[in-house]
């Protein structure tokens, strides 16, 4: 209903939008917890299509809920409404006032995700001098800058160009002990001009992490180097057996799955090539059938490694029972990668 009401509204049709909020209330009147929640979706369906006075009244029923509710547990879901509605509408200041200084969300104590989200959005428009002030404020309140919120703050300078400053937060990620993860590839790759021509294009793709330094020039080379020399990623997305080797690049967008591919070929080239770690029977690399893509079906992260092993002769091939994997026996990938290091391969290979 909150979602339905919401698009009444964007249509130009009020009176049907006012209607079927007034009904929604009626119903929810002594039920608070579910109130509180109706103005919760209310307030982010108005902010999902930038509605200004749509979600300035969703505002006033939840900040109403938090003056006037004896329940706790309704206080703290209206204060944490209101505060990430005031950040997707691009308005984080208002959202500080509401969990930073005195009397602040009416003694609320603001959580991590308050705080991330204020962060979030002073980046997103570009506000970095406030961005940084409320990282150190999180920090003095004891809170551990986490994976979830680095990544919040290389998107935001990522969005803006600010390849320096990315580099800067990904070494202190990677000296803090950071883990980089899924998010954290895509936020890069997604900023980095040359890397998504590549891509996009399948065209001029460089085969391994060293022909991709050389093609990458500045600021975009710097980041990128700067991402890839912390192989950390690995942890997450692979799982190494002597049965099986597999490599699963969901959530990746086109960037950083292709980034990924050459970080994990060039571990597994470190692992195979001593035998200390043993030879798997199998490998696979698992890329999705393309069920949560634009085109439903269609998995361009499988067009690319497809493109990608077929430019270096790869074993790897397309499985006959899932076709949204790859799969070759753990031997085969061994042999091919060290005549691979013997003779490097171009780029201009095509299908």
């Amino acid at each position: 209903m909150a979602e339905l009401a919401a698009l009444l509204h964007k249509l130009g049709h009020q009176a049907q939008s006012e209607a079927l909020i007034a009904e929604a209330i009626s119903k929810l009147q002594s039920r608070h917890r579910e109130l509180v929640v109706f103005y919760g979706k209310l307030a982010q369906a108005y902010s999902k299509r930038k509605s200004e006075t749509g979600f300035d009244v969703a505002y006033g029923y939840l900040n109403n809920l938090l003056h006037t509710s004896e329940s706790v547990h309704v206080k703290r879901r209206a204060y944490e409404y209101m505060v990430s509605g005031l950040c997707s509408m691009d308005r984080p200041s208002e959202a500080e006032g509401l969990v930073i200084g005195p009397g602040a969300g009416l003694g609320m104590k603001p959580s991590g995700f308050e705080l991330k989200s204020i962060v979030y959005a002073y980046g997103r428009v570009g506000l970095f001098e406030d961005m940084r002030r409320v990282v150190e404020e999180m920090e003095k309140l004891g809170f551990v800058l986490d994976t979830v919120c680095c990544n919040m703050v290389v998107s935001a300078y990522g969005v803006h160009g600010e390849h320096g400053e990315m580099v800067t937060w990904l070494r202190r990620m990677r000296d803090s002990g950071v883990p980089f993860s899924v998010r954290t590839y895509n936020s890069v790759t997604n900023c980095c001009p040359r890397v998504l021509s590549m891509v996009g294009g399948l065209s001029e793709l460089a085969l391994s992490i060293e022909e991709l330094n050389e093609g990458l020039g500045g600021s975009e080379g710097m980041v990128v180097r700067e991402l890839v020399g912390c192989g950390g990623i690995l942890e997450e997305v692979m799982v190494w057996g002597l049965g099986e080797v597999k490599l699963d690049l969901h959530g990746f967008h086109l960037g950083g799955a292709y980034l990924v591919v050459l970080v994990w070929l060039e571990e597994m080239w470190r692992r195979l090539k001593g035998l200390n770690c043993g030879v798997p029977a199998e490998v696979t690399v698992v890329c999705g059938l393309g069920n949560h893509s634009s085109v439903r079906g269609e998995s361009k992260v499988r067009v690319l490694v497809q493109k990608m092993m077929v430019n270096m002769g790869s074993p790897l091939k397309v499985d006959r029972k899932n076709n949204g994997c790859f799969v070759a026996k753990g031997k085969a990938v061994q042999n091919w990668l060290c005549e691979m290091k013997k003779t490097p391969l171009s780029g201009s290979a095509s299908l």
